[in-house]
């Protein structure tokens, strides 16, 4: 009865009190899911070269921006930390220190994109879907300082448990863009059509209104008293050496992580058109079925960090068990959906004229996503772990270990299929075995309760 009780009925870390952050961050992620699957959606009714190019630039920007967007993540945790421990004024302190990092990492960012441009050309990216993914990565680069804000202001209101705020902002930003998508990319309303710039410019759209939305809410009466937000605005070198120290692990985390996963998708792509569509419409589903996990993993980083803050490390253990509960729920609806209609989920990216590429990619396509279903509920799994991990500021080893596993994923996926040329399936089953070893190691270190001992 006492487990049932702290996990079921309210208890410090239980079930409930995660679901009532999580929830809202699960929709809120799965609609920055839905802004991309439309994307790739609607230029799939265009041609496939353009579906792929989607892919191709958005991950290439993803790569360029992500190691600050992962420093600035840990802000989630920092404001946890200081609301938990009863310190609400240092909250908005932490969120200021992340907004200078972010404008800081702008004008480097838009530096690197001459370099990023020439990387893809040496990846034997068909022609046409390089001119695409050029026009597109040309534009995304210009507003990704939007998106970034955006993101920091999303940590600050994790961090408080007002995950209800993010939602509300990114189902803004998600109308947005998807209403834009259509006019935009097909000319509509007395538009003309802009095709793939038009996608770009439409996901800038939506950043730019969730970003009103959080400001509006940031600078409202009730945050702006109960957390002194006025006064927050200032250089504060205590705060800024946590952010960094903590924070700069995630953010080569993530640099790396999307680095390789940019040049693994590169190395499909390189096979050829059929080989790129076919990886391109299962990455598509695989993401729409891990964005929401994202979400779950920020709510177990904001109740680890606001509980470790508090000092009660039970409470913050109870978190990770209860993500990890929350999350094989989930996953298995997902699972069902891979395992039973996979042909249903590749035909939606079927162009509206017959294609050669697409009808020969759909058999591979189908294939791969029902291997993709062994790895959805170890998923969950490794996003409970890494979201308590990155809370007690564990970001070190999360870091090591990940990076470790995609430079192993990387040599396996070239070994795979330009030394042995085995078919794109079973390489990219190989590739899920892998993932699979990856949870071990990060279940062996949350039991080991090493994370529960460091101070922030």
């Amino acid at each position: 009865m006492t487990f049932f009780s702290n996990y079921f009925k309210g208890g410090p870390g239980g079930i409930r009190e995660l679901l009532v952050i999580a929830v809202p961050m699960m929709i809120s992620t799965a609609c920055d899911g839905m802004m991309t699957f439309t994307d790739r959606f609607f230029m799939a009714k265009l041609a496939p070269e353009q579906m792929n190019a989607v892919m191709g630039g958005g991950i290439t920007m993803q790569t360029m921006t992500f190691f600050f967007v992962g420093l600035t993540s840990y802000s989630t945790a920092l404001v946890a930390r200081y609301f938990g421990a009863g310190e609400k004024h240092k909250s908005p302190i932490a969120a200021f220190q992340a907004i200078l990092v972010t404008l800081a990492a702008w004008p480097i960012i838009m530096a690197l994109k001459p370099a990023a441009l020439a990387a893809l050309r040496l990846m034997d990216i068909p022609e046409l879907q390089m001119q695409y993914q050029t026009e597109y990565l040309n534009v995304l680069a210009a507003g990704c300082v939007l998106g970034m804000l955006r993101s920091v202001l999303g940590c600050y209101f994790s961090g408080i448990g007002r995950t209800g705020i993010v939602m509300a902002s990114t189902i803004a930003a998600m109308a947005a863009n998807v209403v834009l998508d259509y006019i935009l990319i097909f000319g509509k309303l007395g538009f003309e059509p802009m095709g793939i710039a038009g996608a770009a410019i439409a996901t800038i759209s939506g950043s730019f209104c969730a970003l009103i939305v959080l400001l509006s809410v940031f600078f409202g009466k009730n945050n702006r008293t109960a957390f002194s937000v006025f006064s927050s605005f200032h250089f504060d070198k205590v705060i800024m050496k946590n952010l960094l120290r903590f924070g700069w692990p995630a953010g080569i985390e993530f640099f790396l992580n999307f680095i390789f996963f940019s040049m693994m998708t590169g190395i499909f792509h390189s096979e050829g058109d059929v080989a790129a569509t076919a990886v391109t419409i299962m990455f598509n589903w695989d993401l729409m079925s891990y964005i929401p996990l994202l979400g779950l993993e920020i709510s177990i980083t904001s109740l680890v960090g606001r509980y470790l803050g508090a000092k009660n490390p039970d409470a913050a253990y109870r978190s990770a068990i209860s993500g990890i509960k929350a999350g094989i729920f989930y996953s298995a609806i997902i699972l069902f959906l891979f395992v039973f209609v996979p042909d249903v989920l590749v035909n939606v990216f079927a162009p509206d004229e017959p294609n050669l590429i697409f009808e020969q990619a759909a058999p591979s396509a189908v294939h791969m996503i029902r291997i993709a279903s062994f790895y959805v509920l170890a998923e969950s799994v490794m996003v409970a772990f890494i979201g308590a991990l990155r809370g007690a500021g564990d970001t070190f080893f999360t870091m090591a270990a990940s990076v470790t596993l995609n430079i192993f994923l990387l040599i396996v996926i070239y070994l795979s299929l330009k030394v042995f040329d085995l078919p794109v399936e079973m390489s990219w089953a190989i590739l899920v075995v892998c993932f699979l070893l990856f949870c071990v190691v990060l279940a062996v270190r949350f039991r080991s309760g090493k994370w529960k001992e460091i101070v922030v």
